[in-house]
């Protein structure tokens, strides 16, 4: 069952990354609540928040969402994967989330922001893939399986 909680884990979290990262690079999934996105926007934003240069840290944040993102959801490099999202996501709470609270912004008001509330979800799953890997049900999985079959055939050839 840890495959399988884990599989469904990695899917949901790259879904989601996949998704931002669309948003921040290409301008994908726009509307209200959201805004435009793209590029310009992002490095618009960037830039509003203190983050300088605006427009090579907004292709870095796309850039590692979306390599996350896929990478998570084939199980390769996890761990790493992982880590760089959360710190990217560690750093938009500390520059931008912070200050709005706790909860997200649910009424759509357009003077505040969103608090920490689902970044922290966020950041919390990516922990848990961190710590955890991929499971057995990922590119990780099959590397660290065909690992252990070579190291135990290895030991099985220096016994005899």
């Amino acid at each position: 069952m840890t495959a399988a909680g884990l599989l469904v884990l990695r899917l949901v979290v790259a879904v989601v990354l996949l998704a931002h990262g669309s948003h921040q690079f290409f301008g994908m999934f726009g509307g209200p609540g959201v805004g435009p996105g793209g590029l310009t926007t992002t490095a618009a934003r960037f830039s509003t928040l203190g983050l300088e240069p605006g427009y090579p840290l907004a292709v870095m944040a796309g850039t590692v969402q979306l390599a996350a993102g896929g990478l998570i959801l084939i199980g390769l490099l996890t761990r790493w994967a992982s880590i760089a999202s959360a710190l990217y996501l560690g750093i938009m709470i500390w520059k931008d989330q912070w200050r709005w609270g706790f909860f997200a912004n649910w009424m759509i008001d357009p003077e505040r922001g969103h608090g920490v509330e689902i970044s922290v979800m966020l950041v919390g799953a990516l922990m848990c893939l961190a710590l955890a890997g991929a499971g057995d049900w990922s590119i990780d999985g099959w590397r660290a399986r065909v690992a252990a079959a070579r190291a135990s055939g290895r030991a099985r050839l220096r016994r005899n």
